[in-house]
This record gives C-alpha cells, structure tokens and sequence, in this order.
C-alpha cells in the first residue's frame, strides 16, 4: 500500500473522494446501501444516547474527580479526520497532569482509565454528535490518512468507529491495522457491525476485560 500513497492530498483529502468516485473504485453506493447506512445512523443515535443516560452518574463522577485531582480540564480533544475529509476533536477523559508539560505523567486514576478503556467514554458524544459512529474505521489524524492511500476516499466517506474490526481482529501492527480498515471499508453490511459490536461486548465481559489495554 505504501506505493499508493501519493496519489493522497493531505491538504484536501475530499477531492480524493471524489476523485475516486468518479474512477469508479469499488464502493457501494446502491439504494439498499443508502437505506443501510441510514438505520446506522439511527442506529447509532439510539445506543449513544441511551449509553449516555445509562452511564451518566459514572461519567460524571469520573468527572468530578479529575475536576477535584489537579484542577485541570476534564476531557483532552486530539483532531481526527472524519466524515468527508472533516477534522474533529475526538474526545476522551484527561489521564496526565494538568501541570505536566514535554513529559506527560499518567495519574492513578488516569492509569485504571486506560486500562479499563473508561477513557475513551467520552467518544460516544462523538457518535452522538455525528462525528464518528459505533463501528467503522480507526480514527487517524491527516498525517495517517495517506496512509491508506487509493482507499483514503473510502475513509473518508464513513464516520469513525468508537470500535471496529482493527479492535477484533488480529493486530500485529500499524500496517496490519489499516489493512482490517480497507477490509472493513470494502465489505461492509449492518451485519458485520452486529458481529463486531458482538465480539466487543463479549470482550468486555470477559473476566480477563479490563487487564489487557484496549486500543480504540
């Protein structure tokens, strides 16, 4: 892939969509796909929403004891490239210091967050706010985009995942992980995000759950 990457602008990452479209790279643009893709937005309204009524007293109590640890900012925003090339502060609970400045220093509660994935929580605003989605792609920022180079159009014609199959399957490494994405991207169904949302719960369920870090 990485001899594909030059066709890829880093400045204007939808022209590339576009550009794709327009040479006809395999991407399913059918009716029956257009109704998918809108029950999996309606999909994902649903879930964000109700995990966040459901998991309200946790996340604000986590919260309030950042607020209380070092009195510095809740949530840490690192911009992601999202639906149609756009960039957007992808979320999650502060784990370093306030104070801490060329070498971030993880707290206690910032380590069990980690370690618990607790950290990555806040992203279901993200899903809620249409910036990303349950499932889909890894979030990258515009200098790993190329990265995914004749499929970057792909990319960034879906929302990020809060999870997806680069979390399921097999990671040896980097490489590994976008390959699962363009393997996602090309066979997507509604069906194959039930399968991943299956495996992740299960995941996480799992007495071994919150030991080994998760990588979202």
């Amino acid at each position: 892939m990485a001899g594909k990457n030059q066709g890829i602008n880093r400045n204007d990452p939808w022209r590339d969509y576009t550009r794709g479209r327009q040479e006809g790279y395999p991407f399913n643009s059918s009716k029956s796909d257009t109704i998918s893709r809108i029950l999996k937005r309606a999909l994902d309204i649903t879930i964000a929403a109700s995990l966040l009524f459901l998991l309200s007293p946790l996340l604000l109590s986590v919260a309030l004891i950042i607020t209380l640890s070092d009195r510095g900012p809740i949530l840490n925003s690192h911009r992601r490239i999202g639906y149609r090339g756009k960039e957007f502060g992808c979320l999650k609970f502060r784990t370093t210091r306030a104070d801490a400045a060329a070498s971030p220093h993880v707290t206690v509660l910032g380590d069990i967050l980690t370690r618990s994935s607790l950290d990555k929580l806040p992203k279901v605003i993200n899903v809620l706010l249409g910036q990303m989605s349950l499932v889909g792609p890894r979030a990258v920022s515009k200098e790993e985009l190329p990265r995914y180079g004749e499929h970057a159009y792909a990319y960034i014609a879906v929302r990020p995942g809060l999870i997806g199959q680069w979390q399921t399957g097999e990671r040896a490494n980097y490489q590994n992980s976008v390959c699962l994405d363009v393997e996602y991207l090309s066979k997507w169904t509604l069906t194959l995000d039930f399968m991943i949302m299956a495996k992740t719960l299960s995941a996480l369920l799992s007495r071994h759950a919150l030991l080994p870090k998760v990588d979202w």
